[in-house]
């Protein structure tokens, strides 16, 4: 073994690890200025760093006992039941989040999780992914709906499909100029009003003349295939501020808002606040940066009509994605964090390290490494706060899921954090409870009856995969990245043969997504490019200058020879689209995540390219 390969790696008290092994083999130690730069986003004293105290949480899964409590004590139940017990908790207790209380000493809350996420028995089945802003119709306003999404579930369905795995739809500031990336969303725990089918929403049947005009000039805005998300917000902001004046209430509404109770109340004020003072709560007067500042408390009641309009927004969010999820097994995508102005970062701002932003190390495909201007949750404080914050982004993920992508699950595990203001070259992996993570991701999973899958992509810890799997979360496989076949792939695995931010089939084959690339002056890897197409003539057997239509066949064929319970296909491979989603790295520079596709959805029912890709996977 190398003097490299015998470094050891460790970790201090708030999870800061001495270094890392980069993709490549390489050791890179933690420098003394980044442990210090990452204790004080923290709020510890790096010249005086006083260990976390005990944090009050524990978890209980099958076979594992809860090594921490000892009684006797009172456990109060999540139903309001109380059980007296003696040394220890007892083995049957219900799963759920319960109260452990000592006869002496703090209480602690009880997590009591199956330990592993649910999976259909016999399940192994196909579908595909897509861009929903993309997939335009003809009742389509400028952009997808969750009227396209149920469409298309349906129609998946007939083709045999058994899920559709959709992009993030976490709410944006609410802007009219939005951030288009679906991973810089300003919460996880609520959506944007964009993806909103007017035409559905409440009141909308009664008002047919009021809205006429608005529906013939937001269908005008698919004419362009660039999406224009500031003419959207404006088209279906005004519509549904018409609508929601003829309002009168609903019983559903009202048990909504009563479900979602004080969380949706603080974003729906929160978003009245951030139209009022024109930005992010980072620039906001200071007595309105806390949400629990008696302030914002005055505000939202002098503005209570608005602050209602926001929340009658989520229920119609809801209401037309549950409508979706009846249709086919939906499987929604977590970002693996929040713009640092946003809604959520407001609300858990006690728990993030503010002055931080999550990416990734240097890699084959990214050699300077990746900065995601993500904040990233505090490992200690969000334990000291029972992992309410995370409960919350993970059950609202589930909402009306069959399935869940977590993006960068071994986020769950570790996170690369890069100090303010330094290179990613400069960051470091801070560590987290993962056992305890993913005992909560498993308790959700299991009330909701949804299975998850882990993007594990890129630098993944030895040790991390298995233990996934021992947690029953899907592994992601991408065709473009795996050294063997398909039949090779691990059953316990969603496959792909590409992502949203790789290249498309058309793309790669024909040469194109390099070209743009280099007219974008990324310095792509050119070498590792050709090695993919290589091995896409190996797979396929095709010859280098075959139709793109054959290889998007042939691979899908390939494929579905895959045991992994799920595959998926990209609707731009179906529709032979050349230009991907997003290229990493060109925000500004490239129309990134607002290209819609060249077929609207009427046009994929009866495309030749796309019924023939969903017969290949239908007959795995």
């Amino acid at each position: 073994m190398s003097a490299t390969m015998s470094r050891v790696r460790e970790s201090d008290a708030f999870g800061i690890d001495s270094g890392y092994f980069d993709i490549g083999g390489k050791w890179w130690e933690t420098a003394p200025e980044t442990r210090r730069a990452l204790l004080q986003a923290m709020g510890v004293d790096p010249d005086a760093p006083a260990e976390p105290p005990p944090a009050p949480v524990a978890v209980l899964v099958p076979g594992r006992r809860a090594s921490t409590l000892r009684g006797p004590a009172e456990i109060l139940l999540e139903d309001g039941t109380t059980l007296d017990v003696g040394d220890e908790p007892p083995s049957d207790l219900p799963f759920g989040y319960h109260e452990w209380r000592p006869r002496r000493g703090t209480p602690t809350r009880l997590i009591v999780s199956p330990g592993r996420c649910p999976l259909d028995e016999g399940l192994r089945t196909w579908g595909w992914a897509l861009q929903l802003y993309a997939l335009r119709s003809g009742q389509s306003w400028g952009m997808g709906d969750l009227g396209d999404l149920r469409e298309l579930a349906a129609w998946s369905r007939t083709q045999g499909a058994g899920l559709l795995l959709v992009n993030p739809m976490g709410a944006a500031l609410p802007f009219e100029q939005q951030d288009p990336s679906p991973y810089f969303p300003s919460s996880r725990r609520y959506r944007n009003p964009l993806y909103l089918r007017v035409e559905e929403a409440a009141g909308a049947s009664q008002a047919g003349p009021v809205l006429e005009a608005a529906g013939v000039a937001g269908r005008a805005l698919n004419g362009d295939r660039r999406i224009d998300r500031t003419a959207v917000f404006r088209a279906k902001m005004r519509a549904l501020e018409t609508l929601y004046e003829r309002f009168g209430g609903a019983p559903a509404f009202d048990r909504y808002c009563r479900r979602e109770g004080p969380a949706l109340e603080d974003f729906a004020a929160f978003c009245v606040l951030a139209e009022v003072h024109g930005s992010g709560w980072l620039g906001w007067p200071e007595e309105h940066r806390r949400p629990g500042a008696e302030a914002v408390r005055r505000f939202a009641a002098d503005n209570s009509h608005r602050v209602r309009f926001h929340q009658w927004l989520q229920w119609l969010l809801d209401e037309q994605l549950r409508g979706a999820g009846r249709e086919l097994r939906i499987m929604h995508d977590l970002p693996i964090g929040v713009d640092p102005a946003g809604a959520d970062a407001w609300a858990f701002q006690d728990v993030l390290a503010l002055g931080v932003r999550v990416g990734a190390p240097p890699d084959e495909f990214a050699s300077q490494g990746q900065d995601w201007g993500l904040p990233p949750f505090v490992p200690h404080k969000l334990r000291a706060a029972a992992y309410d914050p995370f409960i919350q982004v993970i059950r609202a993920s589930l909402r009306h899921a069959g399935g869940l992508r977590i993006d960068h699950v071994m986020g769950l595990f570790r996170l690369f954090w890069i100090p303010e203001g330094r290179s990613a070259k400069e960051g470091a992996y801070v560590r987290y409870a993962s056992d305890e993570l993913l005992a909560i991701v498993a308790l959700e999973s299991h009330r909701a009856g949804a299975i998850v899958c882990g993007e594990d992509l890129g630098t993944v810890e030895d040790g991390v995969r298995a233990t996934l799997a021992d947690h029953r979360v899907l592994s992601y496989r991408v065709l473009w990245f795996e050294p063997e076949a398909p039949p090779s792939y691990p059953p316990l695995a969603l496959s792909a043969v590409t992502t949203h931010d790789l290249p498309t089939i058309a793309g790669l084959w024909t040469g194109s997504d390099l070209d743009e690339q280099k007219h974008l002056g990324t310095a792509p890897n050119e070498e590792g490019t050709r090695r993919i197409r290589d091995k896409v003539a190996g797979l396929t057997g095709l010859a280098p200058d075959a139709d793109p239509k054959d290889v998007v066949v042939a691979l899908h064929e390939r494929l579905g020879a895959a045991p992994s319970l799920f595959v998926t296909a990209t609707l731009e491979d179906a529709l032979l689209v050349r230009e991907r989603p997003n290229i990493p790295g060109t925000a500004g520079a490239r129309d990134n995540w607002s290209l819609a596709l060249p077929a609207t959805l009427e046009e994929l029912r009866d495309h030749p390219l796309a019924l023939k890709v969903a017969e290949v996977l239908r007959s795995r």
